[in-house]
């Protein structure tokens, strides 16, 4: 286990693009933390570059304070798990499992106890009598994981999108299970994905990553309360943030010449800044039209069982607002009411404070 220091940190694959933009950033041992972003944004590069797998052209990777960064795989003793099941199907589910521990020369009865613990762990048990090679893909990634998570000295466990081939109905299951085998296990685990369902229920931290950077790190909590970028508004909560150009001055905001309050007093904005506002549709309410409330076209309803969420249009924007329970839609004009503490200002698409 080891705690992670990215120094300066950036990687080109050639000429002047880079598909890793320069950050610092550290890791700490025993996290649980998940690259999230759409693909293409350079988050399995980054992986890549800590496992080894890839030198970055710039920076430095540091393992508990050690520099690391033209070290093998091998001598960084990183376990990684890939997509697909990355597994020897002549052999057992149990020799699968006890192949890492074979090579590093453990001794029997310590491969044995461990092997049994993480079968347990992934519900393995049952099969690891059979040859791997006449189980479902499903199955076959668990044994992945398994030999992923069956060394305990490793520095840390890679991910790199594992649930993939795996049914969507036994994709729920399978992420508690990885919670728990952190909780269990105290590895320090970095986990891959596109899907914000899977960084948001895995992870302890998420690092959400847009067009080669890193534009927030932090709980999933606080990634949906107070997103430090409008991509992060945009890609996390369904349906995402409501990014709506605006004229902020003092403490108020004009959307197509209604005035919305603020709970912060904006009195120097970046001087040709393109300024939005953001607030969540959970935190807007559809109401009947009235005097003073912002006035939307409806477009349509999304019922979500627990929720529904009004899809309207303000001008040339469209935007989402939560329907109250009960209240009964108009077919086509309502006002919206906004909750001011959740209304947000961002400059050049960058989070903007305000003062209190």
């Amino acid at each position: 286990m080891a705690r992670i220091d990215l120094v300066d940190l950036a990687h080109s694959y050639g000429g002047d693009t880079y598909a890793l933009k320069p950050m610092t950033m550290t890791w700490r041992q025993g996290g649980a933390y998940a690259l999230l972003g759409p693909s293409g944004c350079g988050k399995t590069t980054l992986l890549n570059i800590i496992s080894g797998i890839v030198t970055p052209s710039h920076g430095k990777v540091l393992f508990d304070g050690k520099d690391i960064t033209n070290a093998t795989t091998r001598e960084r003793n990183i376990a990684q798990v890939f997509q697909f099941p990355v597994i020897y199907d002549t052999m057992t589910v149990g020799e699968n499992l006890a192949f890492p521990l074979k090579n590093r020369g453990l001794a029997r009865d310590v491969i044995g106890k461990r092997v049994k613990e993480i079968a347990e762990l992934l519900d393995l048990t049952p099969f690891l009598d059979r040859k791997a090679v006449r189980l479902s893909p499903d199955a076959k990634q668990k044994i992945s994981l398994g030999r992923g998570l069956v060394r305990s000295d490793v520095a840390a466990v890679l991910f790199d999108e594992p649930l993939t081939v795996i049914d969507p109905h036994l994709k729920w299951e399978l992420r508690s299970k990885l919670k728990a085998l952190h909780q269990a296990l105290d590895l320090t685990m970095i986990y891959v994905t596109h899907d914000q369902t899977e960084a948001l229920t895995f992870a302890d931290t998420v690092v959400v990553m847009h067009d080669g950077a890193v534009v927030q790190s932090g709980t999933p909590e606080e990634l949906f309360a107070k997103p430090a970028h409008t991509f992060v508004g945009y890609f996390i909560g369904s349906p995402g943030m409501n990014i709506v150009p605006a004229e902020v001055k003092g403490n108020e905001a004009k959307i197509d010449g209604h005035t919305i309050k603020l709970n912060r007093t904006y009195d120097s904005l970046p001087v040709g800044a393109k300024i939005e506002i953001g607030v969540r549709p959970e935190f807007v309410e559809v109401a009947p039209p009235a005097p003073g409330l912002l006035s939307a076209n409806i477009e349509r309803i999304d019922d979500l069982g627990r929720v529904r969420f009004a899809r309207v249009r303000i001008g040339d924007v469209k935007f989402a607002a939560k329907v109250p329970n009960g209240f009964l839609v108009p077919d086509n004009t309502a006002g919206l009411v906004f909750d001011p503490a959740h209304i947000h200002v961002y400059a050049d698409s960058l989070l903007v404070e305000g003062r209190a």
